[in-house]
């Protein structure tokens, strides 16, 4: 089994996810007493913030390319960062290491592919709904026509992030805000919805929509326990 190297912390709620989840399929898949080969490197959230707030993904970069040679060095197969937004510089990360990264908008895209579904509304922060670093990839990649939210839903849902599932608070009357927002774009046609943020997986679940809901974090988790098992590395 090959070992996984993640970048944590952004926040630590969803971090502890990835954890759980790939130790929980390993278990599954190989029984017995198996669990997950494992390397960790969290970051300190409250600096990624800030930085984010001042859109300087440069420094941003820098924190987090630091952090995946560290894991480099640790002797990881591979590389997992834990979360969506961060995936912005994906590419930057990708050229300074020789181990493969699995770019969650990849692990996403190849899900959706499965269902045969050709219109998604993709959900997330601002950043992740109105920059081009996820939707070209599912676009152009995997032939899917991606809507996003009305500007106005776009700040409620970013709030709702930001404010407080990044802070670990999960209430109702967001759940709702949020379910109404995907409501209305299953009257245009909508076939599924991509839960763009790793943390809205834990106020949004599968059984409160009516449609194919894509939790990124889950996939994500599933598809390094996948090439973990397998070997497959570069598939």
């Amino acid at each position: 089994m090959k070992t996984i190297g993640l970048i944590g912390g952004m926040g630590w709620e969803s971090s502890k996810l990835y954890y759980e989840r790939i130790n929980i399929k390993v278990n599954e898949t190989l029984k017995g007493s198996h669990s997950a080969k494992i390397v960790l490197v969290s970051v300190d959230f409250a600096e990624i913030e800030k930085l984010t707030f001042k859109n300087d993904w440069s420094a941003i970069g820098r924190i987090v390319i630091k952090s995946a040679k560290q894991l480099e060095r640790a002797g990881v197969d591979m590389i997992v960062l834990c979360t969506n937004l961060i995936h912005i510089i994906g590419e930057d990360i990708m050229k300074n290491i020789s181990v493969p990264f699995l770019h969650i908008a990849n692990a996403t895209g190849e899900a959706i592919r499965k269902k045969n579904l050709k219109k998604i509304l993709l959900l997330g922060t601002k950043y992740t709904m109105e920059k081009d670093f996820y939707t070209k990839t599912l676009e152009k990649t995997y032939g899917l026509e991606v809507i996003v939210p009305a500007e106005r839903d776009r700040n409620s849902i970013h709030n709702i992030i930001y404010k407080e599932l990044l802070k670990g608070v999960f209430t109702d009357t967001s759940k709702q805000s949020i379910l109404k927002i995907i409501k209305k774009s299953h009257r245009v046609g909508v076939e599924g919805v991509i839960l763009g943020c790793t943390e809205l997986s834990m106020l949004i679940k599968e059984q409160d929509v009516s449609m194919p809901t894509f939790d990124t974090g889950k996939i994500h988790a599933y598809m390094a326990v996948e090439k973990a098992i397998s070997g497959s590395l570069n598939s």
